[in-house]
């Protein structure tokens, strides 16, 4: 009788243990997902910053050319380049902005691919005094000949975030 005492109370014993090692890896699994929506929210605001306010696209712009400027939505403006003007994928290009007219505490150029997602890359960019910025990127390849972009210059001022979108391509 007192065989069967002790293994009953070691099947109680691990049927415990069992449970409180479930309830341990449960908890551990509900505060990871926890973390993971923290986490996920607060990047969401990185990732898709809201903007007060976008300036309309130059379908004349040619960045290709010569420099672009937009007029921003309640004053101001902005002149966006880059060099080399070829605008080569997998090399270094030199970004520039110009603002006019408005207060910029910071910038950043969001490349986006039109048609394709070309992941996250958004430099940003270095203050050169009060009304100018700088910075460098780099532009992937892609499995097209001819790629379209977007460059949406991203400007943080007292009105919120401001952006100016300019299009260019780049041949493989």
């Amino acid at each position: 009788m007192a065989v069967n005492d002790q293994s009953s109370g070691q099947s109680a014993k691990q049927a415990t243990s069992s449970k409180q090692a479930i309830n341990l890896w449960t908890g551990v699994a509900l505060l990871a997902l926890v973390l993971l929506l923290a986490v996920s929210y607060k990047l969401k605001d990185m990732l898709r910053p809201t903007v007060a306010a976008s300036a309309e696209l130059d379908q004349n712009c040619d960045l290709r050319k010569a420099a672009c400027t937009s007029q921003l939505p309640g004053g101001g403006q902005v002149t966006f380049s880059i060099t080399p003007n070829t605008i080569p994928i997998l090399r270094p290009l030199k970004l520039d902005v110009k603002v006019d007219g408005v207060e910029v505490s910071e910038a950043e150029v969001d490349f986006t691919g039109i048609g394709m997602d070309m992941g996250y890359n958004r430099p940003k960019l270095e203050p050169v005094g009060k009304t100018q910025f700088k910075g460098k990127a780099i532009l992937p390849v892609c499995v097209r000949q001819k790629m379209d972009w977007e460059a949406r210059v991203l400007l943080q001022t007292e009105r919120g975030l401001l952006m100016a979108p300019f299009r260019f391509y780049t041949l493989k």
